[in-house]
Parts: C-alpha cells; structure tokens; sequence
C-alpha cells in the first residue's frame, strides 16, 4: 500500500486467490472482499460482500482480515439469504371425493339409487351362496337356482336405474364387479361341481377356468367399447351363466365330454366379435318363431333346450358373414 501527498483512496481488490491490485484514488477506501462461490445451492454465480470504510485524514486504515479460502471438496456455507419454500396446502378433502350419484342429492333420489344398487349387491350376494352350496356338496341344482336369480337381479338393476333415472357411472361399475363374482366365477364353480365325477378333471378344469378368464375379458372390453343398440359384441356374460345354469338343471342327455365342449365354446363365444342379437331383438320375430320352441318343450325339453342353445350360437357367425357380404 502506498501513501500520497493527499490522501488518497486505497482501493484493494481481491477477486481470487493469490491476485491483488491496488490503485490510488482520493476519497473513502473501499474494500471488496473475496468473491465465495454458493456451493451448496449449486448456484453459477459468485457472491460478494462488499463494505466501506470512510477513513479520517491522517490515521491509518485497518483492512478486515480476508476471508480464508477452503481449499476442500467440502461443500462451503452460503451467506446469502435463501428463500423459504412456501408451503403447499393440501388439496381440500371434499375436492377428492366423488359424488356417486350425479345430479341433486334428494332423499327420493337417494332412496331411488339405494334401491338399485341393493339389486347389484343382491346378485354379488346370490353368486356368493351358489359357490358356498356348490363347495359344501349340497345338491347342485340350488347353487344353480341361485345363479338363475343372479340372472334376473342383474337384468332388475339396470332397467330400474333407466326407469329413476339414477343411472351413474358408479352402478355401470358395481353391475361389472357383481357379474364377475356371479357369472365369471360363481358359474364355472358350480359347472365344475356339476361335471364333476362324470367328466374327467384334466377336462373339465381346463374348461371351466376359460369361463372364468373369457367372462373377465368381455367384461372389461364391454366396459371400454361403445354400445350397439341392436347386437351384442360377442355372447354376453348374463346369457352364459344362464344358459350353463339351464343345463346344470335340465342335465341334457348328451355324453359328458361333449358337456365339456359345450362349456369351452361358450366361453370362447363371449370373447368372439359375432354379433349377436338382444332380447328385444329376437322378440321382435315372428310370432310363430317364438311359438315353435314352447310346443316343443313339451314334447322335449332337453332337445329343445340344446337346439334353441345351438340356433342362437350359429346365429352370429351368419349375421356377421351377412353384415360382409
């Protein structure tokens, strides 16, 4: 540091490790210290802290001792003030909750809605009990008289939530759940308890686990596919179960390897893309059509029962070579 005649301003700075300068100015000395860098915020820039010492004329200014420099990979602690990170309030808990029936929640709607999904839990619970009378060895004819009410809750649900007007997207889902319980595992169980002793295990397992597995897939694609008024994607699950039902109670005449072909087929007739008609639909024939299998039921019912199976399963492949040609 040098003196003038004056006194004159010292100015020293230091910006890294081993350089220095010094000019003279007249007025204030004026030091900047060392430059830190902000490690620990990872930051690319450089701090500085900067301070001034008005000095009197004629005294010696005392300089601050610099700033050592770590020379270590540790991280160093940053002065400069850090902003506090506002916290984040928490979604409201009536913003995460659905309602499950849309619209006005009145008590008659309420009541309404109640009534429906007491049809769904009806069938869930109808499903339940046939497995329970299938697994405890009581005759199987209840368990299947069990999937038969499973049948009408579940046609009950829906057209009561069309006719109150509280159909939601939360029954759609409670009718998808309940079939499967009632017709995608209820119905093989009950099959198997059927074909059991008459049939080979290594054949009717097999057999019945695809009606469970197909049942799973038809309804999820039924649940992600748009809706056709006139023709079902494939044979509905509803129709399986009841038909699988119907046999286990008729107990048609046939052998029992070919009661275990009649099951994988129905099976693989739930996950196919024949298009096949609704109830609506096939009531809408003509009159002697629908005359004809009753009168036959009379004379025999398990033929009929077996031919009325087989015409509506042939029926998709030819509406569908039809809809191509």
């Amino acid at each position: 540091m040098r003196r003038s005649g004056s006194l004159a301003r010292q100015v020293l700075l230091v910006g890294r490790p081993g350089r220095r300068r010094t000019e003279s100015m007249s007025g204030a000395t004026t030091l900047i210290l060392p430059e830190r860098r902000d490690l620990e915020a990872g930051q690319a820039g450089q701090v500085r802290l900067r301070r001034r010492v008005r000095a009197v004329p004629g005294a010696p200014v005392a300089l601050p001792p610099a700033a050592p420099v770590r020379t270590s990979t540790s991280p160093v602690a940053s002065t400069a003030p850090v902003a506090q990170a506002a916290p984040v309030d928490a979604a409201p808990a009536a913003g995460l909750a659905i309602p499950l029936l849309p619209g006005e929640p009145t008590l008659a709607r309420r009541l309404r809605f109640l009534a429906v999904n007491a049809c769904t839990v009806s069938s869930l619970l109808l499903g339940m009990s046939a497995i329970f009378l299938a697994l405890n060895g009581v005759s199987v004819k209840w368990a299947a008289l069990c999937l038969i009410a499973c049948v009408a809750f579940d046609g009950l649900d829906g057209a009561l939530a069309r006719k109150l007007g509280v159909a939601s997207p939360f029954g759609a889902q409670m009718d998808s759940l309940a079939d499967m319980c009632s017709f995608g595992i209820a119905a093989p169980v009950v099959v198997y308890a059927w074909l059991a002793g008459a049939a080979p295990a290594w054949l009717a397992m097999p057999a019945c686990a695809m009606v469970a597995v197909c049942a799973a897939i038809r309804l999820a694609r039924f649940n992600v596919s748009p809706k056709d008024g006139r023709f079902f994607c494939g044979v509905p699950t509803t129709m399986v179960a009841a038909v699988l039902a119907l046999g286990t109670l008729i107990e048609p005449a046939i052998p029992a390897e070919a009661r275990v072909a009649a099951v994988a087929v129905l099976a693989l007739a739930m996950v196919s893309s024949f298009p096949y008609a609704k109830i609506a639909r096939l009531l809408r024939l003509p009159p002697w059509l629908l005359v004809l299998p009753a009168v036959s039921a009379l004379i025999d019912y398990r033929l009929t029962f077996a031919s009325v199976v087989v015409a509506y399963l042939v029926s998709g492949p030819l509406v569908w070579l039809r809809q191509r040609a």
